[in-house]
């Protein structure tokens, strides 16, 4: 196969600097409202990176569970590779692909752990299998798939009934510096609007595709 000569021509939309919503945060609502509209699949999942204490990066996909003036909220177990990064520096980005729009959020941010009831809160709300599945999985860990499935059946025998929040299991919220939107535009003359966090408000500007 021949990589290089996979192309996709960009157009369906532009972005001018009178589009961008007062902040970074309504301007991302109005775009997750627009990817949800349009259907996409999980529109919610985004690209968390993180950096160990030895300067070595690591990408995965989560699910994004809020947002709020104070920053972009995600859930995860503490112990895996993406929380023992973040406890060595909090520095993070996270990046939404929204393909078939042919858009993409870019932030860079600084992680922190949220409180626990916050945590708790949450943890409530999801799927009682998905519940289980955090008390069996030490994430980022190595196992066997043996291991784990006795593990999720030995949760599910100790909690019949209400399933408790674990130790490791928890969340942060990354309160962004810098944040892009990124809409492709024909012959490659993308246009990147950045927010830029500056003395408490946000300045905009736009950087070459």
């Amino acid at each position: 196969m021949d990589l290089a000569a996979l192309r996709y021509e960009y157009g369906r939309a532009g972005l001018d600097e009178g589009d961008l919503a007062a902040d970074p945060f309504a301007m991302f609502e109005r775009w997750m409202d627009d990817a949800v509209s349009a259907g996409l699949h999980e529109p919610n999942a985004m690209v968390a990176s993180t950096v160990d204490a030895d300067g070595a990066p690591s990408s995965r996909m989560l699910l994004l569970k809020g947002v709020s003036d104070g920053g972009f909220v995600f859930f995860t177990n503490t112990g895996s590779r993406k929380g023992v990064d973040l406890a060595a520096n909090p520095r993070c980005a996270l990046l939404f692909p929204w393909h078939p729009l042919e858009r993409q959020v870019r932030i860079e941010g600084v992680a922190t752990p949220l409180p626990r009831p916050e945590i708790d809160a949450y943890f409530a709300t999801r799927p009682r299998g998905s519940q289980l599945g955090a008390w069996a999985s030490p994430q980022s860990r190595v196992t066997t798939k043996q291991r784990l499935a006795e593990a999720y059946a030995a949760a599910e025998a100790r909690y019949p009934g209400e399933v408790p929040v674990p130790d490791e299991w928890g969340g942060y919220v990354v309160a962004p510096l810098v944040v892009e939107f990124w809409q492709g535009r024909r012959d490659r003359m993308h246009d990147r609007l950045v927010y830029r966090r500056v003395d408490g408000g946000w300045e905009t500007e736009r950087l070459a595709p």
